[in-house]
């Protein structure tokens, strides 16, 4: 058709600006998407499992 380009007779800033645009929306959109609902802890039953049992040393 006349009057259009096809995308490698470009400039080549104008694909690097396209690429980085592009990546920058992809990342904001993970971001927003990862923080849109966090994670509720469920209720506490007590001390986690993985926690060391305190013990009680005298020191004289």
């Amino acid at each position: 058709m006349i009057g259009r380009t096809s995308a490698p007779f470009e400039r080549p800033t104008t694909r690097y600006a396209r690429g980085v645009a592009a990546a920058v929306v992809a990342v904001t959109a993970l971001v927003l998407a990862a923080n849109a609902c966090p994670a509720r802890a469920a209720a506490s039953q007590g001390p986690a499992v993985h926690a060391a049992p305190q013990t009680q040393t005298s020191h004289r």
